[in-house]
């Protein structure tokens, strides 16, 4: 027996929408010039964990698996959103100061080097952007905001999957 349609369609749902939140945080990254945090990055560690499974997932309904295999994957999905999603409220809280900035956040890069040894030397002393100071806001939310935001709804989606009744 294979996973029902709409378990099928919130698999896709889900990878769509986790690749879409990573890949656009990788665009903002290296596109944009927004350097990450450690905190931005530890967000984005659910989403590399999850993607691979969703894709297994799906090939496994294709594949006319058994149902357990898309299952638990979109279970693993499930979790990772979570897991992503209770990151991004810690991380919003360290930038609103509810929460203490953790020990790993850097004190972010000073200065400028013309001279290659010296370039060197700032590079391999060169600590991230601290996490207690958002890159920028949109609707009043940060980077980590929204991905509370992306991942409670993909989080809906992928319950809604597992445990809603198939349509």
């Amino acid at each position: 027996m294979t996973a029902g349609p709409s378990q099928a369609a919130a698999m896709m749902v889900v990878l769509a929408g986790m690749v879409a939140v990573v890949g656009g945080a990788l665009a903002f990254e290296h596109i944009g010039g927004y350097a990450p945090c450690a905190l931005c990055l530890e967000q984005r560690t659910p989403y590399y964990l999850g993607i691979p499974f969703l894709a297994l997932g799906i090939i496994g309904q294709w594949s006319r698996l058994p149902a357990s295999v898309p299952r638990g994957a979109l279970t693993i999905g499930l979790v990772c959103l979570l897991a992503t999603g209770a990151l991004g409220f810690y991380h919003s809280g360290v930038e609103w100061g509810f929460f203490e900035v953790p020990a790993t956040c850097g004190a972010g890069i000073t200065g400028t080097s013309s001279d290659a040894g010296s370039l060197l030397d700032s590079l391999s002393n060169a600590k991230p952007p601290r996490c207690d100071d958002a890159a920028g806001r949109f609707l009043g939310l940060s980077f980590a905001g929204w991905n509370v935001v992306a991942a409670a709804g993909l989080a809906a989606v992928a319950a809604k999957g597992l445990f809603g009744k198939p349509v």
